[in-house]
């Protein structure tokens, strides 16, 4: 039992390191025989012929192995999956070889809780004849499938179910006993204090809001200015005629103004800031004056001209909602070329698919051809094995021989070696003792020690631009002023260019922000129009818009048309359902909202219109 128990460790510990996205089986199975030399021929038999059947039909082991964890081993740890595969591979290929006792060894020197469990749920006659051959009948024939692994294991069931029963209840009287043998912890109740009662809190009082004063709101209704007040078509002029007319006034002090924000905090405002406000007033008056005047002497209307821009900008408008229309029309037309897209591309993977399951069929026949081969390369090297066995004592005696001659080789050159090296030792000890004596009789022999240097004085090698140390000492610090007196200029210009840049972007910056008010200005205008005109009417059938609803439609069929021989899973098509019914309902709500919005334009064009007629008149 410990044997057989060795060698499945041994088997569980290679599978766990089996990554099958990387490695292949064959190179693994090769690089694991390789690692296994050290055990025995028959362990070493027994755990390759064992890791190879997994790794063949790792397949057929994966599906019973992934549902027992889906349904009776969800509390089973995952490092457990090798053992649970090695037990199934044992159960359904090798039990009739291994026989009944041997099978009942290795199950008991496993965990008794995992392994009952997996055997209950495996050998369970309702899995085993209903999904489980299902399953294994998409891998391989059904006829195979039944006649050599499923009537085996249904044979074997109930000799295994027994077997299960038996460890289990050993398993349950052993725990029995263990918790009769422990002592019982009786739980004591803490001694805390018990906590006071919190008061109830008084009820806060409930604030009173100050009334809403009403003399500001009615003192700046009364004391508006006068021309924001409107006025008919005859009196200004007099008014303002009567007001040129009148003596001067006289310019006296004006009094300090005060107003007042809703938040009670007064602002005051100075002579020149009312008298500055007054003249910006006066200047709009005058503007409007004038332009009265001009109107009454007979100045031209642009009355043509802007019936003229509004039958230009409603051209304008139906563009644009033409143009609109047409973008939400090639939306909706791409959405029905990427649903043709999809069709074409389930198809082609289905072609694939029966592709693949075509190359995995004949991939399987050539593995067990292989199996086939290796078996017997097996075999034949277990009779090499045993012939060299025999063999030993003959090999070992040729062995120590010629590692006698090759120690004794050895050492006859190790003895050359060293002669050599000693005598090259000597030699260069003679010449060390040789440089050493030359060296001593240099230093003895007298040597000049100091030299006199003229700096002022010219070398004379003949030299073009030759020169003195001095001389050339001056040159390099006239050269070093210079140098400096153009870096101080280039920095001035450098600063002096970066002020004038900061001018110039300033300028630019008032510019811009003026354009800007100017354009919010106008763009705010124009919006205003915009919105007026779109109530009119609805876009008109563009030749592009009519022509790109051709070509959804033609979409639409082609797609209706592929869509009925695909053979498409049950959830997909709901979902396809539910997002086609998605989208039709966010294109009506589009319409709708469209549809709102001119209606509310068409309310305000209604509402302004009559003010429009009063201003005209």
């Amino acid at each position: 039992m410990a044997y057989y128990g060795k060698c499945i460790d041994i088997v569980i510990e290679q599978l766990d390191k089996f990554k099958p996205e990387k490695d292949s089986p064959d190179q693994f199975l090769e690089a694991a025989s390789s690692s296994l030399q050290a055990l025995s021929p028959l362990k070493q038999a027994f755990v390759v012929e064992v890791l190879s059947g997994c790794l063949e039909y790792r397949k057929l082991l994966t599906i019973v192995v992934d549902a027992f964890y889906v349904r009776d081993g969800r509390l089973c740890l995952w490092a457990d999956y090798s053992l649970f595969q090695v037990l199934c591979y044992l159960a359904t290929f090798q039990l009739d070889e291994l026989g009944f006792q041997l099978f009942c060894s290795i199950i008991r020197s496993r965990p008794i809780h995992k392994t009952c469990k997996f055997l209950r749920f495996f050998f369970n006659p309702l899995n085993l004849g209903s999904w489980i051959k299902d399953e294994w009948g998409l891998l391989y024939e059904t006829t195979h499938v039944k006649e050599n692994w499923i009537d085996p294991l249904l044979r074997w069931q109930p000799e295994v179910l027994e077997l299960v029963d038996q460890l289990e209840g050993v398993s349950a009287s052993q725990t029995t006993v263990s918790k009769t043998k422990a002592k019982v912890t009786e739980p004591k109740e803490f001694n805390l204090t018990t906590p006071r009662p919190r008061p109830i809190p008084a009820p806060e009082p409930v604030p009173t809001m100050a009334k809403p004063r009403q003399e500001l709101l009615l003192r700046a209704n009364i004391e508006e200015l006068r021309c924001a007040m409107p006025r008919t078509h005859r009196e200004p002029l007099e008014q303002d005629c009567k007001k040129k007319q009148g003596p001067p006034a006289r310019i006296r002090k004006t009094p300090r103004l005060t107003f007042y924000r809703p938040d009670h905090i007064p602002v005051k405002l100075n002579t020149a800031a009312i008298l500055r406000e007054g003249a910006l007033y006066q200047r709009q008056v005058e503007k409007e004056l004038q332009r009265v005047d001009k109107l009454v002497d007979g100045a031209g209307d642009f009355s043509e001209f802007l019936e003229w821009q509004k039958k230009m900008q409603a051209k304008d408008r139906e563009e644009q909602l033409a143009a609109g229309e047409c973008r939400r029309l090639q939306g909706k037309l791409s959405h029905e070329e990427a649903i043709l897209a999809r069709q074409t591309l389930a198809q082609e993977n289905k072609q694939k698919a029966d592709r693949k399951k075509e190359e995995t069929a004949e991939l399987m026949l050539q593995c067990a051809q292989r199996r086939l081969k290796e078996a017997r390369s097996m075999k034949e090297l277990v009779e090499q094995v045993t012939e060299a066995q025999k063999n030993v004592k003959v090999a070992q005696m040729k062995l120590v021989k010629g590692r006698r001659q090759i120690v004794q080789e050895v050492m006859e050159e190790s003895r050359e070696m060293l002669q050599r090296n000693a005598e090259a030792a000597r030699e260069e000890q003679r010449r060390r003792c040789e440089l050493i004596s030359q060296l001593r009789a240099l230093e003895t022999q007298p040597t000049r020690k100091g030299k006199l240097v003229d700096l002022t004085q010219i070398p004379g090698y003949g030299v073009e631009g030759e020169m003195s140390v001095v001389e050339l000492r001056e040159r390099l610090a006239l050269l070093r002023e210079t140098q400096q007196r153009e870096e101080e200029e280039k920095r001035d210009q450098i600063i002096q260019g970066k002020r004038a840049k900061s001018q110039e972007l300033l300028n630019t910056v008032e510019r811009l922000s003026l354009c800007r008010k100017a354009m919010g200005r106008t763009a705010a205008m124009r919006w205003e129009q915009k919105k007026a005109q779109a109530a009119t009417g609805a876009p008109s059938q563009d030749e592009r818009v009519l022509e790109l609803q051709r070509r959804i439609e033609e979409r639409a069929v082609e797609r209706r048309r592929r869509a009925a021989p695909l053979h498409v899973p049950a959830p997909r098509t709901v979902r396809r359902a539910s997002r086609a019914q998605q989208e039709a309902q966010h294109w009506l709500e589009l319409e709708r909202s469209r549809e709102r919005r001119l209606r509310a334009l068409q309310r305000a064009d209604s509402a302004i219109a009559p003010a429009r007629r009063l201003e005209a008149a």
